[in-house]
């Protein structure tokens, strides 16, 4: 079986559309089908249910992703090695991000220490992250734990808090500290449900019996901020964050106890090849275990 069949596999099984997967090859889509067609030949089975422009995996395509991963991870992993025995190092790391805030202090370091290793950042839901990892689109991750899989390591940096951020005009701006109950009371600029942030302040509540209900939501903390900035309403945000903010207009409010509270860590696939790089960042991760602030 060619390799390269596998990797047109994967494109299709991860978008479930061919057109997609095409585009993201850089092939033309029948030419795309046709591979297909030749590996359900070999295989001996049909992969895809096919019904319009819709598929889904057959029950043997399942399978063949499951082992088309590992396959391809175990390739990486293979070259990595040899190119360590070879003397090269990696000079790129693929990280996903539940929010740059998280690295932005280390980063920084990072890169003053080592100039010569490109660092891709991508900001990601936990979820996507996750995907990101298992699917070798990623070689790290920073994001809240537990991410329970047993193919991932959680290795746990610091805890995270969640704060209330408000207009300086807002009636909460001189509180010292703002009850979960309390949030029930002012328009809310929220993450959407998929974020990990959203699911924290939503399960704190659920906790207590509440239930909000927000004016708006959003996809990233700056346009929450710009919201809070014009009185739209307040928002929730990671204190690790909203340390970081330089605006005057705004005041920054503990949540009081029981606070929001979640672990921030590094995930990593199990069984991976630590090739300096890599190792280089997460020991410099590990050794500062504090917020970026």
């Amino acid at each position: 079986m060619e390799h390269r069949l596998l990797d047109y596999f994967l494109a299709v099984a991860e978008e479930l559309h061919f057109t997609k997967a095409a585009d993201r090859l850089g092939i033309t889509q029948p030419t795309l089908s046709h591979q297909i067609r030749l590996l359900e030949q070999e295989v001996g089975t049909p992969l895809f249910h096919r019904s319009g422009k819709k598929i889904h995996l057959t029950q043997p395509g399942t399978i063949l992703l499951e082992h088309t991963r590992r396959i391809l991870h175990e390739l990486e992993q293979a070259k990595l090695e040899i190119g360590q025995i070879a003397g090269l190092q990696r000079g790129r790391l693929r990280i996903g991000c539940s929010g740059n805030h998280l690295l932005t202090d280390a980063l920084i370091s990072f890169h003053r220490q080592y100039p010569g290793i490109e660092l891709n950042v991508v900001e990601l839901a936990t979820e996507e992250t996750r995907d990101g990892l298992l699917g070798n689109r990623l070689d790290l991750g920073v994001v809240f734990l537990p991410l329970e899989d047993e193919q991932l390591i959680n290795l746990p940096l610091y805890d995270e808090e969640l704060v209330l951020v408000v207009s300086r005009s807002h009636p909460f701006s001189d509180f010292t500290a703002v009850k979960l109950e309390q949030l029930a009371e002012i328009p809310l600029v929220l993450f959407q449900p998929k974020f990990f942030v959203r699911q924290m302040i939503d399960t704190a509540c659920h906790a207590v019996g509440l239930s909000l209900k927000p004016v708006m939501e959003l996809s990233t903390m700056e346009s929450q901020m710009q919201m809070v900035q014009q009185d739209v309403g307040g928002t929730v945000l990671p204190a690790s964050y909203a340390g970081m903010l330089d605006s005057p207009g705004v005041s920054v409010i503990p949540l009081a106890e029981p606070a929001p509270r979640k672990k921030v860590g590094l995930v990593y696939r199990k069984h991976t090849f630590m090739d300096p790089s890599l190792q280089a960042f997460i020991e410099h991760l590990a050794s500062s275990r504090i917020p970026a602030r």
